[in-house]
């Protein structure tokens, strides 16, 4: 199997290059470019393209993929919101994903972008490089004794979850499907636990009934001073609202590794650019607001794993034995 790689990162190509040796008839090449309309054509002569979740997999890319014989899409992530997969359906083209890598990876940064908003790890590490030690402005509270909100508790709602349970506080879960096994979470309404929670963190898919789920309404119900942290999928928050919330000092801290309107800055280098978009320049915008470019994944832990899952899908592929749990 021929494999093209779009969207290559130096880790990824690390990683990748050297697990292949175990999988003797799978070949990559890499490209640094992202699929496109127009770099699409450049899958002539490949079996297989291998993406990730910044790729966008439209109706039309998926036809131009299809024309080329491109027979597998190999998603190295978990979510799969970014891929038209009804067009893909349709046009018999084959979806493998790496549905979990290392839950614990996401969770921790959660909890690390948690740690920061609220102790002003950002503004303090800021203020130190100038040589200027005061504290006014850097208080924060004790976790130890609060409550945490967790929206999605599967492995890695669970994962921060355990994290929260293990610094002392009290857990609440939402979730369609709770997770019996988290005999300590008490599930409830997204209400209460709104009205709850003095840390509120995001572990749910992107879906019709997911979308903008934390908008006004969800905010107004929120305590004072809570601390809201997404490492999910940007569009679960709705910005706007965000923000306005932001300005009526609703929030002690946020903190985001997803965000609306990601797409052209995710991964990428735009140090020297203007940015467009005046929602992200905004969120960017306030002091108590963290952003990082959704690196909640990236440990060693993690790109071993996504490597390895996503090359035993490539082979199962070829075997005709295809990982059901991966297909989506």
């Amino acid at each position: 199997m021929k494999i093209l790689f779009f969207d290559t990162k130096p880790y990824d190509k690390e990683a990748f290059e050297s697990a292949l040796s175990e999988y003797k008839n799978i070949t990559i090449d890499f490209l640094e470019t992202d699929i496109s309309c127009h770099t699409v054509r450049l899958t002539k002569g490949y079996d297989a393209v291998c993406l990730f979740v910044a790729s966008s997999v439209t109706e039309s890319v998926l036809h131009c993929l299809y024309e080329s014989g491109i027979k597998l899409i190999l998603m190295r992530c978990a979510g799969v919101n970014n891929v038209d997969l009804n067009a893909a359906h349709k046009l018999g083209i084959t979806v493998l994903r790496v549905p979990a890598y290392s839950p614990e990876a996401i969770a921790e940064h959660a909890m690390a972008l948690a740690f920061a908003a609220n102790r002003k790890i950002h503004k303090a590490y800021i203020r130190t490089r100038e040589n200027n030690f005061s504290l006014t402005g850097l208080t924060g509270v004790n976790f130890h004794g609060k409550t945490a909100g967790i929206i999605g508790t599967g492995r890695i709602g669970a994962a921060m979850a355990k994290i929260c349970l293990g610094l002392g506080m009290s857990v609440l879960g939402y979730d369609k499907y709770p997770n019996k096994s988290l005999d300590f979470i008490k599930y409830c309404s997204l209400d209460e636990l709104y009205s709850e929670s003095d840390l509120i963190s995001l572990h749910c898919p992107l879906t019709e009934e997911t979308y903008h789920m934390i908008n006004l309404s969800a905010i107004e119900k929120m305590k004072p001073g809570v601390i809201l942290v997404n490492t999910s999928r940007g569009a679960l928050i709705s910005t706007e609202d965000l923000i306005k919330g932001i300005r009526t000092l609703k929030f002690s801290g946020i903190g985001l590794d997803v965000y609306e309107e990601e797409q052209p800055n995710v991964f990428e280098n735009r140090e020297d650019d203007i940015l467009e978009s005046s929602v992200t320049a905004r969120l960017l915008s306030f002091p108590n607001v963290i952003v990082t470019s959704h690196q909640g994944f990236l440990t060693k832990e993690a790109l071993e794993a996504i490597t390895v899952t996503t090359l035993d899908n490539a082979q199962s592929f070829i075997n005709g034995k295809i990982i059901k749990d991966n297909m989506v």
